[in-house]
């Protein structure tokens, strides 16, 4: 057994033998004594145990949940449920620089042409797959407020293309992916005229208003969306609500959901009952059932007419080609959810206490025998629910989302009127255990519950309501992200986990270890086309360009200083920086913030990012870093300098301020001589072991080596100008040679001590 397994065994152990004095070498307290004084029972002892992650452990799972209004993705661990980034996406996000650089603004402008939108609203996410399986490679969400969808390349965790719907002007219903990942599935939810319609009045609702459910086409090898291939079919103005594609034997079909079947249109304001009243009256919804591989089979003989130059079914094509299908589910329901083996899809409906299970061998052969109850007042078959239903079961009050379980037939149920969380078996058709959660539940998710292989283990309550859970921040309270282990028969509640960022809506968890992302770009990146940026600078080549009336500035930021370190320009010129990182370091990012110029940048190692504005008043902007990167951090600065238009400069001498000697001069090569014994001693250990098997040391040894480079130039000048007398420039290089000297050391010890904690092997002298 491992030490600090075999100590949290002792230390449970202690627990049920009445709290032995369990001593730590790290506190003075017992355990015992800990528990009493905090009011903890061995409960919560348990639960703990099971979501602590030691210092420098890592997480099982990686969760992706929607931002909600933040426009964002949350990333957490699991079980730790530890946030570990956000993903700026349809909003800026500063600490990215995402909407501030030159590059991530192309991404943002994809989906917001004219650059009015400030605001996106995230709901479900969705990992690219491969035959039903994550493969971990991009993460897919949309905009319900404007209706987008973006691809975030999980390569860097960066959103790469963002894209809008062609017809739609809400889309709740996206994103869902097929099992290949050929498609992406974004349903619209309010009805509305087509854009580039125009005003339609409400009185023409039912002829003129309409729904529908978009195919995005998905190149997996570019990584990008097809807008050119991809296709809507057109629906009855229905609000659609959530999807989900078929799996294995279902696969190429595909389900959504929809409430507000009865076309209800409210308007309190002229005495008329609400929306709610109205959009709750019939017993029954429909469920849609698309035939997307057919459809696409259609779209590429050249069989459906493009619609503003876009790809559109009209509901009687889709009719007339069994592409389009409804089936009765519960009403306002909210979530369709497919089995792992594509057999069985499960609906529940808010305005229900029951969840219903379709079987997609009964929906199969009603299609192939046209055996329809009906068609809807737009022509669409009618499967009867008798003709589809497998079982109904009562799960609660309010239920809601579906997710699956590694064993088989096992399901969990978010119930939000009664606050909890259903598990029951949909083969049997009978409830298995309930837990209360705190408080009305949305969505839930499971470890990989959505793939073709969920692997249990956890469950995620997403939910909306955390009025006592936390302390008290004012009337807008955090939402609850609630950590349930499933791995019993039992549900367990282990953690409540506050979300201070908008409303997340629907979370997506992935095994970690499918998710390999890169440390480091290679030298002069553009991170969002996945190319070499054609601003890429290296080290001694920066420059001062003027170009079609822009001042190019190619630049370089390497602990601890920004070349160039002054930038001069006339007023009323456009100014386009351009920096790249030199490090090779994996977590050595820098930033980059002007004064008054709404400019913030992050520059990871190896990247390229510009900023371009125009210096419109003239004046001195100070510039720097903003990543705490290293010892000289503060000193890591600039000046931009903006000359009124006809400027002329005096002439005179720049004040040095402090004066320095020969005394100066050599006191700090001294300082240098004893430095470099240390970086000697360190390099003597690093080489006599086997570090080039540590990818990590690597890059550290050779940001390291880079430095001792610039070191040995910065020691050539002092010693230069020294043999001419000239100890002011003299002492200032030596000075600088010692600068460099420190960041050698520093990542020297970063490396040593690596080596140390991870078990490196000191290998025989050749």
């Amino acid at each position: 057994m491992k030490p600090r397994l075999k100590k949290l065994s002792v230390t449970m152990l202690g627990l049920g033998l009445g709290f032995g004095l369990v001593t730590s070498a790290l506190a003075d307290a017992t355990l015992k004594e800990v528990m009493d004084a905090r009011g903890l029972t061995e409960k919560d002892m348990l639960a703990a145990a099971k979501t602590y992650t030691p210092t420098g452990g890592r997480d099982e799972y990686l969760a992706f949940s929607s931002g909600g209004q933040s426009g964002h993705v949350i990333v957490y661990g699991i079980p730790s449920m530890r946030i570990l980034k956000y993903i700026g996406v349809f909003t800026p996000e500063p600490w990215q620089g995402y909407g501030f650089d030159d590059e991530s603004k192309a991404v943002l402008d994809m989906g917001n042409p004219n650059g009015e939108i400030k605001f996106g609203d995230t709901h479900h996410p969705a990992f690219s797959e491969t035959e039903g399986e994550y493969n971990g490679r991009y993460l897919f969400i949309n905009d319900k407020a404007n209706p987008r969808i973006a691809v975030i390349d999980l390569h860097d965790f960066e959103t790469k293309q963002i894209v809008s719907n062609p017809f739609f002007r809400s889309a709740h219903g996206g994103a869902f992916v097929t099992p290949n990942t050929e498609y992406v599935m974004d349903a619209a939810q309010y009805a509305a005229p087509y854009k580039g319609t125009g005003f339609v009045p409400l009185e023409e609702f039912n002829d003129k208003y309409r729904g529908g459910l978009t195919y995005w086409k998905f190149d997996d090898k570019k990584g990008r969306i097809d807008e050119a291939n991809s296709f809507t079919f057109e629906m009855p103005p229905y609000s659609q609500d959530l999807s989900d594609a078929g799996k294995k034997v279902s696969a190429g079909w595909g389900f959504t959901n929809s409430f507000c079947s009865e076309r209800y249109v409210g308007g309190i304001e002229k005495g008329r009952p609400p929306f709610e009243a109205g959009c709750s009256q019939k017993d029954t919804d429909f469920m849609h059932v698309t035939n997307w591989k057919k459809a696409a089979e259609l779209v590429a003989a050249g069989k459906v007419k493009k619609v503003d130059g876009s790809y559109m079914i009209p509901i009687e094509q889709a009719v007339a080609e069994g592409l389009l299908y409804l089936i009765p589910e519960p009403k306002s329901p909210h979530g369709v959810d497919v089995s792992p083996d594509g057999t069985h899809i499960v609906v529940s409906g808010k305005l229900d206490s029951h969840a219903w299970v379709y079987s997609w061998e009964k929906i199969q052969k009603a299609i192939n025998n046209k055996k329809f109850e009906g068609k809807d007042p737009y022509g669409i078959p009618i499967i009867a629910m008798k003709d589809a239903l497998h079982k109904q079961v009562q799960v609660g009050l309010g239920p809601l989302h579906t997710q699956y379980d590694s064993k088989e037939c096992v399901v969990y149920t978010s119930i939000y009127v009664d606050s909890m969380v259903t598990k029951w078996d949909y083969c049997e058709g009978k409830v298995l255990d309930q837990i209360h959660i705190h408080y009305n539940i949305g969505h839930l998710m499971t470890m990989e519950g959505d793939s073709a292989s969920p692997d249990g283990k956890y469950l995620v309550a997403l939910n909306k309501l955390a009025i006592d859970r936390f302390n008290p921040v004012g009337p807008l309270h955090p939402q609850n992200h609630q950590l349930i282990d499933i791995s019993g028969d039992k549900m367990k509640l282990l953690y409540d986990m506050p979300i201070p960022l908008g409303e997340p809506h629907y979370v997506v968890a992935i095994k970690a270890d499918k998710l390999k992302p890169v440390v480091r770009y290679a030298s002069g990146w553009d991170s969002r086309k996945d190319e070499r940026s054609p601003w890429k600078t290296r080290a001694g080549r920066e420059k001062v360009e003027r170009v079609d009336g822009v001042v190019h500035v190619y630049g370089t930021v390497i602990r601890s200083h920004i070349t160039p370190e002054i930038i001069e320009v006339e007023e009323g010129e456009t100014v386009s920086i351009h920096l790249t990182n030199l490090e090779r370091a994996e977590d050595e990012t820098h930033g980059f913030a002007v004064y008054s110029e709404n400019v913030q940048l992050s520059i990871e190692p190896g990247k390229t990012v510009s900023t371009t504005f125009k210096a419109d008043k003239a004046g001195v902007y100070p510039y720097y870093c903003t990543e705490f990167c290293s010892a000289l951090h503060l000193e890591m600065q600039g000046y931009l300098l903006v000359k009124p238009k006809g400027y002329q400069a005096k002439a005179s001498k720049m004040d040095e301020g402090q004066a320095y000697t020969k005394a100066d001069y050599d006191k700090q090569v001294k300082t240098n001589v004893d430095t470099q014994a240390v970086i000697n001693s360190v390099v003597g250990f690093i080489t006599s072991h086997n570090y080039k098997d540590f990818p990590q040391v690597v890059a550290l040894v050779e940001d390291a080596t880079d430095q001792l480079g610039f070191a040995d130039e910065a020691k050539k000048k002092a010693e230069g100008y020294a043999a001419k007398g000239d100890y002011q420039n003299a002492t200032l290089w030596a000075g600088q040679h010692w600068q460099y000297q420190v960041k050698t050391a520093d990542m020297g010890l970063r490396a040593k001590t690596y080596l140390e904690q991870n078990g490196a092997v000191k290998v025989p002298a050749k």
